[in-house]
C-alpha cells in the first residue's frame, strides 16, 4: 500500500483555497494545471526531471506526465501515468490512478491516457477555464481542441465556457505568503547552502597555503557536495563562481579559470531542497586575507546591504531596501574616489543622474521560493491605478510608475547589492576589476525580517576567521 505524501493536507487546504476563488460571481469555473515535461538533454538522455511549480504547490507530487483540474467546488482531478511494470523497470517506480486518492487526498485520480477524452467533460458546463498562460509550449492549442469538443455537444444542450483565465494571478498571490511549512523547508535549504559556501571558502585558503592549483571548478565541486550530501535534490540555479576580474560579470558560470592568490572570489550558489530555493552570495579573498583596497570596497557593499535589511520589514514597500541600499553606495562611491566629487556632485546628484549604474546596475531584491526569481507582482494590487511619469536620466526613456508592493509577514526575499568594478580612466587602479556581491534570504516580520542565511559569515573579520581556521 502506498504511503500518503506527507503533508497532504497542506495541499489540499492550498487546493480549496485556489478552488474558492475559481467561481467569481457564482460563474463556474475549473483549473487546468500541468506539471513540466520531461526534457532531452541528448540523444538518449534526459535532464534530470525537475516538477513544474505550480503544480507541485497544490500537490506535492513529483512524476512527469501529470495533471491537476480542479473546480470550483473544490473537486480535484488528477490525471497520472498508469502503473506499468515493465516501464517502472527501467524508468522508476510510479504510483499511478489507483493509489494516487489515498496518497494525495485528491477526488479522483485517472490515467493520463484519457485526458483528451475526459478534459471535454470535465469542462462542459463550465463558464470559465483557468490555466496557466505563456508556461506550457501548445497548452493553447490542446485547451483549444477540448472546448472544441464541448462546442460539438451545445446542440444537446452542453455549455461550452466562455471565458479564458491565467491561473497564475491567484497562484502568484497565495505562493507570495510563504506558510510555516514552507518557511521551514527555506530555512533548512538556507542551512545547507551556508554549508557549503563554508565549505568553498576554506577549500580556497587551505589549497592555496597548500600550494596547490585552485580553479573555480573545484569549489564548484565542493559546493556539489555539500549539497547532495545534507540531502538537497538539486542546485536551485547553476552556480557562479567567478575568481577575479570574471566576478565583474554578473551571470557568470563556474568555469576553469584559476583561483588566484591575492584576488577575490564570487560565489553565488544554493541548493534546492523539496521544491524550495536558497539563494546566497558571498565575495572572499582567496587566500583568506583581503587587501585595503578589497576590505574597503567590501566594507562598503556590506554597509549597504544592513541599511536595506534595516529597511526590510511589513509594511514598508518592496523597493524601499533598494533605495537604503543605493543611498549608501552613492555616498560610499564617492568617498573612495570611484566617483569624483568635482564631476558628479554629491551623492543625492549621483543617486539622481544614476551615475551609480555603472557599478551597481542591478535591483537589490527579488522575491524566492519555490522558483529562485520566485513569483509575485512587484506591484501594491490595492494601488494599480495610481500611476506617476518619469524620464531615466541615463536612457532618456519616459517609465510609468506604479506604487512598490507593500511587504507582509512571510513574503521571502533577497537582499543583494553589489558592486562591480571594470578598468576605466577615471577609475582607481587599486579597484580594477573587483566584483563584490553580498546576498541573504530575508523572511519578513512584523518586527523586520529573519535572515535565515546567516550561518555563513559576512563581515570581512569573521570571514577571515573562518579561512585561517
Amino acid at each position: 500500500m502506498t504511503a500518503p505524501i506527507a503533508h497532504v493536507d497542506i495541499y489540499a487546504a492550498r487546493r480549496a483555497r485556489l478552488a474558492a476563488q475559481l467561481g467569481e460571481k457564482g460563474e463556474a469555473g475549473v483549473a487546468i494545471i500541468p506539471t513540466a515535461p520531461e526534457r532531452a538533454r541528448n540523444r538518449d538522455s534526459d535532464f534530470a526531471y525537475r516538477h513544474d511549480s505550480y503544480f507541485y504547490y497544490l500537490t506535492g507530487f513529483t512524476e512527469p506526465n501529470a495533471w491537476l483540474v480542479l473546480d470550483a467546488s473544490g473537486r480535484s482531478t488528477l490525471f497520472c501515468q498508469p502503473k506499468d511494470l515493465e516501464r517502472e523497470i527501467w524508468d522508476g517506480y510510479r504510483l499511478g490512478p489507483d493509489a494516487a486518492v489515498a496518497a494525495l487526498g485528491v477526488s479522483a485520480a485517472l490515467s493520463v491516457a484519457d485526458l483528451d477524452t475526459q478534459l471535454p467533460k470535465l469542462l462542459e458546463n463550465q463558464h470559465t477555464v483557468w490555466y496557466p498562460f505563456a508556461t506550457h509550449k501548445g497548452l493553447e492549442t490542446r485547451v483549444d481542441s477540448w472546448l472544441n469538443t464541448v462546442r460539438g455537444r451545445v446542440r444537446f444542450g452542453a455549455q461550452c465556457p466562455a471565458q479564458q483565465r491565467d491561473v497564475c494571478g491567484p497562484l502568484d498571490e497565495m505562493r507570495l505568503i510563504k506558510d510555516a511549512h514552507e518557511q521551514e523547508v527555506m530555512r533548512r535549504a538556507s542551512a545547507i547552502s551556508a554549508q557549503a559556501h563554508v565549505r568553498a571558502m576554506q577549500t580556497s585558503a587551505r589549497r592555496l597555503r597548500a600550494g596547490q592549483e585552485v580553479r573555480e571548478y573545484h569549489l564548484d565541486a565542493e559546493l556539489l557536495h555539500e549539497f547532495r550530501q545534507h540531502g538537497s535534490q538539486f542546485p536551485a540555479y547553476t552556480s557562479i563562481v567567478a575568481a577575479g576580474a570574471n566576478a565583474c560579470v554578473l551571470h557568470y558560470r563556474a568555469d576553469a579559470a584559476p583561483v588566484r592568490d591575492g584576488e577575490l572570489v564570487l560565489i553565488d550558489a544554493g541548493c534546492e531542497l523539496d521544491g524550495y530555493a536558497s539563494d546566497i552570495t558571498r565575495t572572499f579573498p582567496a587566500n583568506g586575507k583581503f587587501t585595503a583596497p578589497q576590505r574597503d570596497l567590501y566594507n562598503l557593499v556590506l554597509a549597504s546591504q544592513e541599511a536595506a535589511v534595516a529597511a526590510t520589514k511589513a509594511g514598508a514597500r518592496f523597493v524601499d531596501p533598494h533605495e537604503a541600499t543605493v543611498n549608501v553606495l552613492a555616498q560610499g562611491l564617492l568617498d573612495l574616489g570611484l566617483l569624483s566629487k568635482s564631476k558628479h556632485g554629491t551623492a543625492q546628484d549621483v543617486i539622481e543622474k544614476r551615475a551609480y549604474f555603472a557599478f551597481y546596475m542591478h535591483r537589490t531584491s527579488h522575491w524566492l521560493g519555490m522558483d529562485v526569481h520566485d513569483c509575485g507582482s512587484y506591484v501594491e494590487p490595492s494601488e494599480l491605478g495610481q500611476l506617476s511619469d518619469r524620464k531615466d536620466p541615463l536612457s532618456g526613456e519616459s517609465i510609468v510608475n506604479r506604487p512598490s508592493r507593500l511587504l507582509r509577514e512571510g513574503m521571502v526575499l533577497t537582499i543583494e547589492p553589489g558592486l562591480y568594478v571594470r578598468p576605466a580612466a577615471d577609475v582607481p587602479e587599486v579597484f580594477w576589476n573587483l566584483g563584490i556581491r553580498i546576498e541573504d534570504d530575508a523572511i519578513v516580520t512584523s518586527q523586520g525580517c529573519e535572515l535565515i542565511t546567516r550561518a555563513v559569515p559576512v563581515h570581512a573579520d569573521e570571514i577571515e576567521a573562518l579561512m585561517r581556521a
